[in-house]
């Protein structure tokens, strides 16, 4: 029986062609907006996740109050040692942070991210970040003078490439580079410029100061526990909680919130363009039922009852949602994965697609949901109909 609706509905679709592909058309922007747009902040959320789990979950990150809003005042190097005498932590690693220009080969470039970095064990704090170097090395402990810069400053920012020992300048004060990092596909790492903490803190003039604290604790420290334990002494130390603590657990939480946000607002924008291609389907089958008065009079006047009449247009309601809906996860998926290697190309690397056969599955029902609400009035407008009234 089935069978028959599909012969039916796809004998209709075939008498109007342009129709159907207007209508069906209007599917197709909504659910490949759907696939597009999930799967793309999905690949972004589960990029940002593979990089803590690479990192591990026994750091802790103390930060100034403020540091949302790029205000790093408030942390000093006194902090950075109480908390190394703790005994759940097993390195700290201050980081200081300002905004420069820099000249390289008489140009010169604003640089949003210059570093100072404490390059005592460097090698070993790093070990989990996953940095690799095209040229060059880390810097040794307490080695002055000397500069590590991102992919893109070292590829991207002047005319000529930045290259092991070529010097670049800053307020007037020259480094001479001894590493280039490999493309990381972070933009803040592949653009920033590293110095060792005794020149950063001579050439800025920032003598105590301290923007950021990592700490790693030691096996087996529970994270929650050992950052209360943090937040405590430095409060009683500093007669303030002018600081903030977070936990691998808290930003993976608070990305993910900003994420969903994210995604909860592009989908509804997605959804609103599918609602706009059920309403086609509605008016396409109204104007179907209007055409086909005399073929629904026949098939009443020869045995057919309401539900028949009713299956029929709602099968090919379905119909357009489903090849719609086929149509968009193809687009939706194939628009993630040029995304996914436009971003690349442009120094996003993290942006990792996955296409899920899950989110392809779901697509397609909804499309086909979608269609078939959409034809439930006027099917039922064309079980309404009486044998005479039709054929008339």
């Amino acid at each position: 029986m089935l069978k028959d609706y599909l012969v039916l509905a796809l004998g209709s679709l075939k008498h109007r062609q342009l129709r159907a592909w207007l209508t069906v058309i209007g599917v197709i922007i909504g659910i490949g907006s759907i696939i597009a747009l999930i799967s793309i902040s999905q690949g972004l959320e589960n990029a940002i996740v593979e990089q803590f789990e690479r990192m591990g979950t026994n750091r802790l990150y103390v930060a100034p109050e403020g540091w949302e809003s790029m205000s790093f005042q408030g942390l000093t190097t006194r902090d950075v040692e109480r908390i190394e005498k703790m005994p759940e932590v097993e390195w700290v690693n201050p980081y200081l942070m300002t905004s420069e220009e820099i000249e390289f080969n008489n140009e010169r470039r604003f640089v949003q991210q210059i570093i100072g970095i404490n390059t005592e064990g460097l090698a070993h704090k790093w070990e989990d970040m996953d940095f690799g170097f095209i040229e060059g090395r880390l810097p040794e402990h307490k080695q002055t003078g000397i500069a590590v810069v991102g992919y893109k400053i070292a590829t991207d920012v002047f005319r000529k490439d930045i290259h092991l020992k070529s010097k670049i300048s800053i307020r007037g004060q020259e480094f001479k580079v001894i590493g280039v990092l490999e493309e990381i596909g972070n933009q803040d790492d592949d653009t920033a410029v590293w110095l060792e903490t005794e020149d950063f803190r001579e050439l800025f003039n920032m003598p105590d100061e301290v923007h950021m604290i990592e700490l790693k604790l030691k096996s087996g420290i529970d994270s929650n526990s050992a950052a209360n334990n943090i937040a405590n002494r430095l409060e009683r130390a500093r007669g303030n909680d002018f600081f903030t603590i977070m936990t691998p657990e808290q930003m993976l939480e608070m990305i993910g919130e900003l994420l969903g946000v994210i995604r909860l607002v592009l989908g509804g924008i997605a959804a609103i363009s599918l609602v706009v291609g059920g309403v086609g389907i509605m008016n396409s089958m109204y104007t179907s039922v209007l055409q086909r008065r005399n073929e629904i009079g026949v098939m009443k006047s020869v045995g057919a009852e309401n539900k028949d009449i009713m299956l029929v247009f709602l099968v090919e309601a379905g119909l357009i949602g489903l090849v719609g809906g086929i149509i968009g996860v193809l687009l939706g998926s194939a628009i993630a994965l040029i995304t996914g290697e436009v971003a690349a190309q442009a120094g996003f690397a993290l942006l990792s697609i996955k296409l899920s056969w899950q989110l392809s599955v779901f697509g397609l029902l909804f499309a086909l949901v979608i269609g078939m609400i959409a034809g439930v009035l006027p099917a039922r407008q064309a079980a309404g109909l009486r044998p005479a009234e039709a054929l008339r």
